[in-house]
Parts: structure tokens; sequence; C-alpha cells
């Protein structure tokens, strides 16, 4: 019986042989930053920046997280999170509170303002997310996201 481990795929190794086309986290870096640009000045009409309606977003459907698991969440640098949480904590949109058990761990919760700011600002991320996907059916898009979510396994340094 031969029981040989299968051998390891070797990838191209530079970039001028892959090609930008064809590099993966060129494509996920393009399309993000498109996706955030058509956004961006639908939020500002609405005084919000995009790390601001990110965390709200991520709050919509995940409350009461701490500050640490917000910041992997919405893929902010703590400070930056630490300056947005400020700043919607003051338009009364947020509010964070000390852990029950331990008081160095602040949680952080949508607050009714909030969920309405975050509302609001829903339209125009499902417009862009569906412009996006146009002409990508069902099937091809479960691929994707079981991709991209095994891509995340492989890299991931949180158990969030």
């Amino acid at each position: 019986m031969d029981e040989r481990v299968p051998e390891k795929r070797q990838r191209i190794s530079t970039l001028g042989q892959i090609g930008l086309q064809q590099f993966a986290p060129y494509l996920m870096n393009r399309i993000m930053g498109r996706y955030n640009a058509t956004l961006r000045e639908d939020f500002r009409r609405q005084g919000r920046t995009i790390p601001q309606v990110r965390t709200l977003a991520v709050l919509s459907v995940t409350d009461g997280v701490t500050v640490g698991d917000l910041a992997v969440f919405t893929v902010i640098e703590q400070s930056t999170l630490s300056r947005t949480l400020d700043t919607l904590e003051a338009h009364g949109l947020v509010r964070r509170e000390t852990g029950d058990t331990d008081t160095r761990i602040r949680k952080v919760f949508l607050t009714d303002e909030g969920r309405a700011e975050f509302n609001r600002a829903w339209p125009a991320m499902h417009d862009a997310f569906e412009a996006m996907f146009d002409g990508i059916d069902d099937t091809e898009y479960a691929a994707l996201i079981g991709t991209l979510q095994r891509m995340l396994a492989n890299i991931r340094k949180h158990d969030i």
C-alpha cells in the first residue's frame, strides 16, 4: 500500500509571474477600495465616516462585544477604533460599559439612535453590495463565500 503524502502545490514565486489580475490580495484590495469609495460620499452627507458606519454595522449584528473583538470584526486598528467610538458615543450612537467580572474590559453596545443611524446607511451599503455581485449567481456566490471563509481560517490570528 502506497501512503505517500501528497505534494504541496508549488506556486509561482514572483508577482511579475503571477500578474496583478491573478493576485487575489490585489483584487480584494481593489474591490474593497471601490466599495468604500462608493459609500464614502453617501456617508459624508450623513455626517459619518467609513469606520463609524462599519462599527455601527458590526454592532447591528454582534452587539455587546469587547473593544478588542470589535477591532477584529471591523478591521480597524484599536487606536482608530477608540477615536471612532469616542465620536459615536458623543453622538449617542453607542455606549461603552465595563465588564461584569473584569472592570478592565469594556463592551460596546448600539443604542436605539445608533441602530436608526445604521438603518439610514444600510440602503447604500446594500445597493453597493448588489452592484458588486451583479451577474453572479447563487452557486458562484456560495463558492466565493466558502473560499473566503477558508482563506480567513488559514490566516486567522483570533478565534473570532
